[in-house]
């Protein structure tokens, strides 16, 4: 148990048989009643985000989650076969807990896998990505100045808001959380 004062950004807990990462919090003493803290928090398998408030000094149990290096190696159907970088096993991941995260991984990239409870519960991708643009429209003499957008389909499968500039063959850098583009590498 750990209690509400003890909140900082990262920290798991679970409510309801649920696990949620702490992205933000705020402790609050208003001049009348009692201090509360008001939270933001992440659901670890689903990715949503939610708001709740708890009393100062609430207890909370607290989750631990295990985080391992892991290797994505291939697509087997409705699995992702991933390997442990320390000991070389082996693994597949079921289609539903990685959902549309797979559009950002290539085939050797190195993620992070997390489990709970000796379950995977997630993937924690990294914060940008570099992919190849295998499909767009082509570029037209004088788009630089433009500063529009056009879409562009990446190696992976993943479609992405890029400059008029941008050409098949490009390698650029992406956003994992925003979906955006950030620059050609």
């Amino acid at each position: 148990m750990i209690s509400t004062n003890e909140f900082r950004n990262g920290l798991t807990i679970e409510l309801d048989g649920v696990v949620y990462s702490v992205v933000e919090f705020q402790h609050v003493k208003p001049g009348k009643g009692a201090a509360f803290v008001r939270a933001k928090l992440k659901n670890v398998e689903t990715g949503g985000v939610q708001e709740r408030t708890f009393r100062a000094g609430e207890k909370v149990n607290r989750a631990h989650v295990e985080r391992k290096e892991m290797q994505y190696l291939y697509d087997a159907g409705d699995f992702y076969t991933f390997m442990d970088t320390e000991t070389y096993e082996q693994i597949n991941i079921s289609r539903d807990i990685i959902g549309d995260d797979i559009k950002y991984l290539k085939e050797n990239e190195t993620i992070t896998v997390i489990m709970y409870s000796g379950r995977i519960i997630g993937i924690e991708l990294p914060y940008y990505v570099e992919l190849v643009v295998a499909d767009t429209a082509p570029g037209v003499k004088g788009d630089t100045a433009a500063g529009g957008s056009k879409p562009a389909t990446m190696e992976t499968g993943l479609v992405v808001n890029v400059p008029f500039f941008i050409n098949i063959g490009d390698k650029i850098r992406i956003d994992t959380r925003t979906n955006e583009y950030l620059d050609r590498v």
